[in-house]
């Protein structure tokens, strides 16, 4: 994959998501996103992290954390969400969306996945609708199901996958789970919430694994 386009892509969709989030009313910061315990306020920090965290800060936070990686980040997006407001964090959203700089151990595409799939985590809670390219959408559901990081090979062992809105289908399973690439997406990286938008022989399966 061209790491121009790449780049291209993750600061399009950083932009478009910045956009998005200035149309939030006050009381939606506080609401609960997708992911567990983590509000929509701290989720924009989370994201404002992936361009700007150090390898000092994550190893400080490793240990902190006691080894735990989820913990760490979790604990880093409320400190950040504590110390900015939702302006001054979009802020940050747009004045990093060109920037290539990763965080520790992310390739190249993790940006653009991240961007993407907590788009869907503070959306989705909120009643909103906010669109996923379908070009950058069947790139990034491709990575997650090859990266072991997102969990997805066990998640879908044996599970053929099928978009609905594009001409997309990974697997050969005969197990099948179809629907919109950004339900896909939500399974793949662990989110029961896109198991509403599909159908098929897997997703009873699916349903137990997540």
């Amino acid at each position: 994959m061209d790491l121009d386009m790449i780049t291209m892509w993750t600061r399009a969709e950083r932009l478009g998501l910045a956009d998005f989030l200035d149309d939030l009313d006050d009381h939606e910061w506080t609401a609960e996103s997708l992911c567990p315990g983590w509000t929509v306020h701290d989720v924009l920090a989370h994201l404002t992290l992936s361009n700007r965290v150090t390898l000092g800060a994550t190893i400080a936070g490793i240990v902190r954390a006691r080894g735990d990686w989820n913990r760490m980040t979790e604990r880093m997006a409320r400190e950040r969400a504590r110390r900015y407001s939702p302006t001054e964090l979009i802020g940050q959203l747009r004045e990093g969306a060109a920037w290539t700089r990763r965080a520790p151990g992310a390739g190249a595409l993790d940006p653009l996945v991240d961007t993407m799939i907590h788009g869907q985590d503070i959306a989705r809670p909120l009643g909103r609708r906010y669109v996923m390219p379908v070009e950058q959408a069947v790139v990034g559901l491709e990575h997650v199901l090859r990266s072991r990081f997102y969990g997805s090979q066990k998640r879908l062992r044996g599970i053929r996958l099928v978009a609905t809105d594009a001409e997309w289908s990974s697997g050969t399973g005969t197990t099948e789970i179809s629907g919109p690439l950004s339900d896909l997406l939500l399974v793949a990286t662990g989110r029961a919430a896109g198991l509403a938008g599909l159908t098929g022989t897997g997703v009873e399966r699916l349903t137990s694994a997540l």
